[in-house]
């Protein structure tokens, strides 16, 4: 059987207002709310084919997740405003570029919204919507995959540069530490030619002896910290 393409519609529009921010977004990287989903897309398959069968507690599952679901999108694709430039490009590029995966999540929201609908009102078109929303299961996983790796992508780089910068502020707070403690062991050697006259210079330079080697303590866990990061990145 032949089926006609979905005529372009209107965007389901989430109920809660783009200045809020649901609870279920709060706390979660780009990265992760990107592929989060990918799975959503999925559930929400499964419970539109359980809610066409009668289940009216799929039903309102599914229509929860499609809440969900268009709440994060419309969180992810504001995100550039947040982002420096190039980063900002290629989630532009991601979704609206000559290959951007935008009408594809579009056109699958649009799909799981009007087939709820018409689940909702028992409509004779049921069948024929479940068809045409499954045959979309490939192309709205790719979509998303696509997004989620850009997403990926610049996480990746901005941790790689945090540690770049995170390990020259090491490696300068190292050379700071370095010179203290050559002050601090001429000082002691200044003090210890004074005498009693350098008795008070002497608790100086060890203080700042003290101080150096608790400086050194911190840079090293520090570069320890920063080698992990790497590692596991």
């Amino acid at each position: 059987m032949n089926h006609k393409p979905s005529t372009a519609v209107t965007p389901f529009t989430p109920r809660t207002p783009a200045a809020a921010l649901p609870a279920h977004i709060t706390g979660i990287s780009l990265v992760n709310l990107a592929a989060r989903q990918r799975m959503l897309s999925q559930r929400m398959i499964l419970q539109t084919l359980l809610a066409a069968r009668g289940d009216a507690q799929k039903l309102e599952a599914a229509q929860r997740s499609l809440q969900i679901f268009t709440e994060s999108q419309l969180h992810l694709l504001t995100t550039p405003r947040q982002l420096e430039p190039a980063s900002a490009q290629k989630i532009q590029a991601t979704y609206a570029g000559v290959r951007g995966v935008g009408p594809v999540i579009d056109t699958f929201m649009q799909l799981m919204h009007s087939t709820l609908a018409q689940i909702e009102r028992k409509s004779p078109g049921v069948a024929e919507a479940l068809i045409e929303l499954v045959g979309h299961t490939d192309r709205i996983l790719e979509a998303l995959n696509t997004a989620t790796t850009a997403f990926d992508e610049i996480t990746r780089a901005k941790s790689d540069a945090m540690m770049k910068e995170l390990a020259g502020i090491v490696g300068d707070i190292q050379s700071v530490a370095k010179e203290a403690k050559v002050v601090s062991f001429n000082a002691q050697i200044m003090a210890a030619r004074a005498g009693q006259h350098g008795r008070e210079f002497a608790v100086v330079a060890n203080v700042l002896s003290d101080i150096t080697g608790e400086i050194d303590g911190l840079t090293r866990k520090a570069a320890v910290l920063a080698d992990r990061n790497k590692l596991a990145a």
